[in-house]
């Protein structure tokens, strides 16, 4: 008998879904400019070096000049 209750609540423990919901997530969309225009500006931002032009900040990395958010 003891060992037909621990089958059923085994069984029971085993058939209980979990409750952790699946999170995924995008990758955002980066976008690299080659090279800057003629009339960027350096700024610094908390001790950083930005590059502003067209109303954004960019960030300059070996691949080019990346928007970033300040």
């Amino acid at each position: 008998m003891r060992t037909l209750i621990l089958i059923f609540s085994a069984a029971c423990l085993l058939s209980l879904s979990s409750c952790a919901t699946r999170v995924v997530t995008r990758p955002a969309t980066v976008t690299v400019v080659k090279t800057p225009p003629k009339h960027y500006k350096i700024v610094k931002v908390k001790g950083k070096r930005y590059y502003f032009w067209n109303g954004k900040h960019y960030k300059k990395t070996r691949k080019g000049y990346v928007v970033v958010r300040v």
